[in-house]
Order: structure tokens, then C-alpha cells, then sequence
């Protein structure tokens, strides 16, 4: 029988494998914040506040050298931006929660929090508890990362260059992303916005990130609605 209690813990588990990609990126961005010389309690602060691996590597540098406030909300805006197309895909799902519970799943939304939710959601069975999986996944992801952050903040600096801990993250993703290849449009979905990912990623502001997702998403779309016009003929 599903319980709030089981789904819960069966979203702690399903987080766990992609945890081993996470935390060499919390030691990093711990470390790098320091030798920045960001103060350590704003550091953790930010991990606490912000909760998002790529807009605090990229803060962490204007917030040391004193960038205005404005700039830097921008900056995290913009890199973020992909969280509001991941709450548009895993909105119908929530509706019928209370306001509490969306502001809190939408705190610990992450790229590895929606992958794991909505393979879930879209999973048949009870959905009364499916947001308790939900809240799983993102706390574990919550701690794992605070904890990182943390270790990176007082030893991190001292981890050997030559490990290449920042090549972790991408095959996190890729980790993450592979499975969900389903149908030829969403392979030509990655193609395109990788390719106009890596075109354009001497853009000022990461704005090559918004343009590649919005050109992954418009293939995206041709080419569901080609298979789709495929099979109906």
C-alpha cells in the first residue's frame, strides 16, 4: 500500500545514484567561493538560499568583486530561466496542492529533483502521495548539497587540481537525461540545443542558455508534430 512515508523514502532512494555527481560539485563551488573571497557564512548562505549549482558558480565571482545586487539577481534569473519550463511540465500535477507545499517543492526544484519526479509522475499508480516522492528527492539533494558546500568551505581548497571534479556534472546529466530519450524527436530536441548550447557560449550573461533552450524546444516541437503526422498517415 502507498503511503506519504513510502514515497518519501522512495524519493531519498531514487536521488541517491545522482548524489556521487553532486558532491564533488558542492566541494568545488565551496572551494572556489573561498578563494574568491567570498566569507565563508555567505557562502553556505548562498547554497542555502540559492540552491542551484550552476547560478552559484556563476554569482560567486560578481558577488566577490562587489557587482551590484541588480546584476547579480539578473544573472541568476537568466541562468535559472529552465526551472520555469520545469514547473510548467510538473504544474499539472501539483494543482491540487496547498500553496505550502508548491513554494516548498518549488524551493527545492533542480534539474535531478524534476528528472526523477516527473519519470515518476508520469508513472502509473496512487498519486496522492507522489509529491511526498517529490519532496524526497529534493531534500536529499537539499542536504547532500548543503553538507558538500560545507566540506568544501574548510577542506575543499586543498582537493588536487588533477582530479577534474568539474567533469562530474555532465555526466550527471547525461546520467539523467539519457534514459527519457523515448522517440527520434527528443534525441533531435539534445541535439539542437547542444549544438546552439556550445555555439553560443561565448554570450554575455549565459544568454546562450536560454537561446538553446528555446531552440531545443522549438525542434522539439516540429518534430513530435512530424511524427505525429507521420503516424496518422
Amino acid at each position: 500500500m502507498t503511503t506519504a512515508r513510502s514515497e518519501f523514502f522512495a524519493g531519498v532512494h531514487a536521488q541517491l545514484p545522482l548524489l556521487l555527481g553532486v558532491i564533488p560539485f558542492g566541494l568545488i563551488y565551496g572551494a572556489l567561493a573561498i578563494q574568491l573571497g567570498v566569507p565563508a557564512s555567505l557562502a553556505q548562505a548562498i547554497s542555502s538560499i540559492v540552491f542551484a549549482g550552476a547560478a552559484q558558480f556563476v554569482s560567486a565571482p560578481l558577488v566577490a568583486t562587489a557587482t551590484p545586487g541588480i546584476v547579480i539577481v539578473f544573472t541568476v534569473f537568466i541562468v535559472n530561466l529552465r526551472h520555469a519550463l520545469y514547473s510548467a511540465s510538473l504544474a499539472p500535477y501539483l494543482e491540487r496542492l496547498s500553496p505550502a507545499w508548491k513554494m516548498l517543492l518549488a524551493y527545492l526544484l533542480t534539474d535531478e529533483a524534476y528528472a526523477m519526479a516527473i519519470t515518476h509522475y508520469q508513472k502509473d499508480g496512487d498519486a496522492r502521495f507522489k509529491h511526498w516522492f517529490f519532496f524526497g528527492t529534493g531534500l536529499a539533494l537539499w542536504v547532500c548539497w548543503q553538507i558538500s558546500t560545507a566540506i568544501g568551505i574548510f577542506v575543499g581548497a586543498q582537493v588536487p587540481s588533477n582530479w577534474s571534479l568539474d567533469f562530474a556534472l555532465p555526466l550527471t546529466f547525461i546520467a539523467i537525461v539519457m534514459p527519457m530519450f523515448k522517440r527520434r524527436s527528443h534525441g533531435l530536441t539534445a541535439f539542437v540545443a547542444g549544438a546552439a548550447a556550445t555555439l553560443a557560449m561565448g554570450l554575455p550573461y549565459k544568454i546562450g542558455l536560454v537561446l538553446a533552450v528555446g531552440l531545443g524546444i522549438f525542434a522539439g516541437m516540429i518534430a513530435e508534430r512530424g511524427e505525429g503526422e507521420w503516424k496518422s498517415g
